[in-house]
């Protein structure tokens, strides 16, 4: 509603009931309130009775200084409107609450809506009629007001006046991305330009080339493809059309993916003639400290059907714009940059002594919570998810559920087990992908490598691949691995039951030599030999009597014998025949043993329970689950049981294996009586009593 205290614009009509404030001042002051009467005068006292009705307040303000100068000399007049008049108004149609009301001199079309309580829902916004005597006097379109802010044919209403509002007229819903979805009322002759301006326009991530509409077409339904990306758009809307906007697709039309150990990883902008080097420039300040310098991928798609290629590359040499390692970029490439660690334990304990500052714990932070949302639409970039693996073994008394839940958690602590970055992280969907893309016109693109390498395993078989790409994908060779000669396992002519044996000197093939440096095909099985009789640190401890007890390194093959020898013996309190020998080989076997055993315990009880000729005196259930759990928590020992004496004087002979431990006890002064006698105690060791003696002294 209008301020009745808001100014009063000079165009004012002046009518039957305002009140006019009129200060003299000058030669005399006074000050006067007077009202317009039936006849549209006002009567100024002193003054003779002045006709304003009809007039404009800037032509009644005019009028009142004339006649004061005129009438009264050396006064002057300042006039003012007061309280205004009340004007009985009509509003009908589609209003919420049509009917009369009394309203202000001021209202306008706009407020005389606000008074009726606004619109129904079948009313017009467009078509709003003034009728003053009978007559259309204007037209208001809400739509002028609300969309464009124009107010010009929002008149003052008169006395008298008729607001009505009709039914609404031809209507088109425009939903989707744009900018002011709704249902918009059409004027005839409309444009689809102008409902779209209604609209406020599209979102930047609509896809204007083919927009939907739906349209009703006499009895049956249509769809139309508008093209809206024109300047003229070729499309006249109608009654009960209904125009979707939908998204553009969510890849990347051209554009470069980075993965991996890097500080920034994304999407970055691409254009003919891009290189590595133009999106990785700097070691230290594109990659992570831990990236792998040797060994990084190009995934490329190769057809419209998503099948991928893999392009390998030397990171550092890259970098350095080595042309051979520099490659040129195709538009939706993928860059994959990996950690030199496989294991996350091992990663952690180098970044730690690498002390990192704060913002290079923050850019490692950033890039694993980017590699978590990269990765995932990275599989489905590749159309691939990770697959989950069967249930090795099934334990009777678990639920369903809860097997399941115990095989995620296995899962789960394995994939944290690995670095983010690791070669099993980044190329489990690139190797899904390439089995899933294989068929009988494309062989499986994957080969595997074994034996003495850092990181044995499948690995995808690059453009071009050869031997030595191969072991530097695997993270190169171990100081044990045999250089003098290495085998490949070939399937020949694409028949499983011919399987060929490729020897070639390995040496010459990390020397890049032609001959040596063989070229990989599908499935293909490297195996990088060992070097004979190598050995990593053997490890046995002696413990107790011995003159030097501790830990030693052994070869293979050296006996126990051999050891005490190099150990000096034993000491002169050394019990041998009470020595304690313990295998690392045969505590693992005992453990298996006793998880067996619990296993066939539990499954006997669960079947006798269920047997009606089980007896009172059974185990309870809480009794029958504390026996399995302490039976679950035994610890093997491992004991393998010698003849000490026997193996020092070379009669038996025991060779060592990594993780022995001998210990020999001192020979003790004391006898201990236990068990079922009366009172459990020990004696001192006296030479010829025996065991009957010693019961005699407990009874």
């Amino acid at each position: 509603m209008p301020n009745e205290n808001a100014a009063v614009p000079d165009t004012y009509l002046v009518g039957r009931g305002d009140q006019l404030l009129i200060n003299f001042y000058g030669k005399e002051s006074a000050s006067y309130e007077v009202i317009v009467d039936r006849e549209g005068r006002i009567n100024i006292p002193d003054l003779s009775p002045v006709q304003v009705a009809g007039l404009t307040f800037t032509e009644v303000k005019e009028l009142i200084k004339v006649k004061v100068e005129q009438e009264i000399i050396g006064v002057k007049a300042f006039v003012s409107l007061g309280k205004l008049r009340s004007i009985r108004i009509l509003v009908l149609g589609e209003a919420y609450k049509p009917g009369s009301y009394s309203v202000s001199s001021l209202t306008t079309v706009s407020h005389a809506l606000f008074v009726s309580g606004g619109v129904s829902d079948i009313a017009s916004l467009r078509n709003i009629q003034v009728k003053r005597g009978g007559k259309v006097v204007t037209n208001f379109d809400l739509y002028d007001l609300l969309i464009r802010g124009d107010s010009s044919n929002d008149i003052i209403l008169k006395p008298g006046d008729v607001v009505f509002i009709p039914s609404v007229g031809e209507q088109v819903t425009v939903d989707g991305l744009v900018k002011r979805p709704a249902i918009f009322e059409l004027k005839k002759g409309e444009t689809a330009e102008q409902l779209l301006k209604m609209a406020g326009g599209i979102k930047p991530n609509a896809y204007a080339k083919s927009v939907i509409v739906e349209r009703f077409n006499n009895q049956h339904k249509e769809v139309l493809s508008v093209d809206f990306s024109k300047e003229q758009v070729n499309y006249i809307p109608k009654d009960g059309d209904r125009i979707r906007f939908s998204a553009i697709g969510e890849q990347y039309q051209t554009s470069i993916s980075l993965i991996g150990a890097v500080v920034r990883p994304g999407n970055y902008q691409w254009y003919k003639g891009k290189r590595i080097s133009d999106i990785l420039g700097s070691v230290r300040g594109d990659l992570l400290p831990q990236a792998d310098l040797d060994y990084a991928l190009v995934v490329r798609e190769t057809n419209v059907n998503g099948d991928i290629e893999i392009h390998q590359f030397d990171l550092a040499k890259a970098i350095t714009k080595n042309t051979e390692n520099n490659l040129p970029l195709n538009p939706n490439d993928k860059i994959i940059v990996f950690s030199r660690f496989e294991e996350k334990a091992l990663e952690d304990i180098a970044l730690a002594n690498l002390a990192l500052t704060k913002e290079q714990q923050d850019q490692q932070r950033k890039a694993e919570l980017w590699h978590e949302y990269q990765q995932k639409e990275f599989e489905k970039y590749v159309g691939v998810a990770t697959k989950k693996s069967e249930f090795e073994e099934v334990n009777p008394n678990l639920s369903m559920s809860q097997m399941l839940e115990k095989k995620l958690k296995e899962q789960e602590e394995d994939a944290k087990s690995y670095a983010l970055f690791s070669r099993h992280n980044l190329l489990k969907p690139v190797i899904a992908k390439l089995e899933q893309q294989a068929g009988v016109m494309q062989a499986m693109q994957i080969v595997e490598i074994s034996g003495s390498v850092m990181y044995p395993g499948i690995y995808p078989l690059m453009e071009g691949g050869e031997v030595k790409d191969l072991i530097t994908a695997a993270g190169g060779l171990l100081e044990s691995a045999y250089t003098q000669q290495a085998e490949v396992t070939r399937i020949a002519n694409n028949n499983v039951s011919n399987i060929e044996h490729i020897k070639f000197d390995l040496k010459g093939a990390m020397q890049g030599k032609a001959a040596s440096n063989i070229s990989l095909q599908s499935k293909d099985s490297v195996n990088i030999f060992a070097i004979p009789n190598w050995q990593e640190n053997l490890k046995v401890e002696l413990k107790g009597e011995l003159k030097f007890p501790g830990t030693y390194t052994i070869r293979r093959g050296e006996t126990l014998s051999n050891l005490l020898e190099r150990a000096g013996g034993f000491s002169e309190l050394a019990a041998t025949n009470a020595a304690v020998f313990t295998r690392q080989s045969i505590k693992k076997q005992e453990q298996q043993q006793l998880a067996r055993l619990s296993t066939e315990l539990r499954r006997d009880i669960a079947s006798k329970s269920f047997q009606s000729s089980v007896s009172s005196n059974t185990l309870t259930y809480d009794e029958m689950n504390k026996l399995l759990a302490d039976l679950a928590n035994v610890d093997a020992v491992g004991r393998l049981v010698i003849d000490l004496p026997l193996i020092v004087n070379n009669q038996q002979n025991l060779v060592l294996q990594d993780g022995d431990v001998l210990y020999v006890p001192s020979e003790r002064d004391s006898i201990s009586v236990i068990g079922e006698v009366n009172y459990s105690t020990s004696h001192l060791y006296k030479e010829g009593i025996g065991v009957d003696e010693y019961d005699r002294h407990l009874l």
